[in-house]
């Protein structure tokens, strides 16, 4: 019984790492060529808005590497579609760009024109300890997008994230592991 009292704070305090460790990969857009070729000018907007990002997930973007690159810029050259002095500048095709603080991030297309035609991304990032409301809005653009009537508005949630759901059914397992000790340690007691 003294093993089981000094296994469950060990348990517990496993999960709880778990938990808050949890970083997830999303594609951006939620489909493999949603960077690249936006279904509308204001598809990725939109994705952005119905996906709740934390500190520490990470944006997939995938492109064709030889005629372009994902631009992380400031939200006037965000606004301006300027890519003239960007923050960072990612190539290679298929990029990983991690959230490491919360706030927003924006990200534009390099290639001439692309910007303007909806190829750009403003994500809010929330703080581990943030709890945001189901439809939170982002800042509205400055040129923005037509409204789609409701019946055809999304209100569907993201797809999952990529490999996230590996992690979630780890730390879900931990947690329902802790949960049946604590239970059986009860029982016992």
């Amino acid at each position: 019984m003294a093993s089981l009292r000094t296994i469950l704070p060990v348990l517990t305090l496993l999960f709880l790492f778990c938990s808050f460790s949890e970083a997830r990969d999303f594609l951006v857009g939620g489909k493999e060529n949603s960077w690249a070729s936006p279904s509308s000018a204001d598809s990725l907007i939109q994705w952005a808005g119905k996906t709740r990002f934390r500190v520490g997930d990470y944006l997939v973007f995938n492109y064709d590497p030889n005629t372009d690159s994902v631009l992380q810029v400031t939200r006037e050259e965000y606004e301006n579609c300027s890519n003239s002095n960007p923050v960072k500048e990612y190539k290679g095709g298929k990029t990983k760009v991690e959230l490491d603080r919360s706030g927003p991030f924006y990200f534009i297309s390099k290639a001439e024109g692309k910007c303007k035609k909806g190829q750009r991304l403003t994500v809010i990032v929330l703080s581990h300890g943030h709890r945001a409301p189901a439809h939170s809005p982002l800042p509205a653009p400055e040129l923005a997008p037509p409204s789609l009537p409701s019946e055809l508005a999304p209100t569907a949630l993201a797809p999952a994230p990529l490999g996230g759901g590996a992690n979630g059914v780890r730390c879900g397992f931990i947690g329902l592991l802790v949960g049946i000790v604590s239970l059986v340690g009860m029982i016992l007691n």
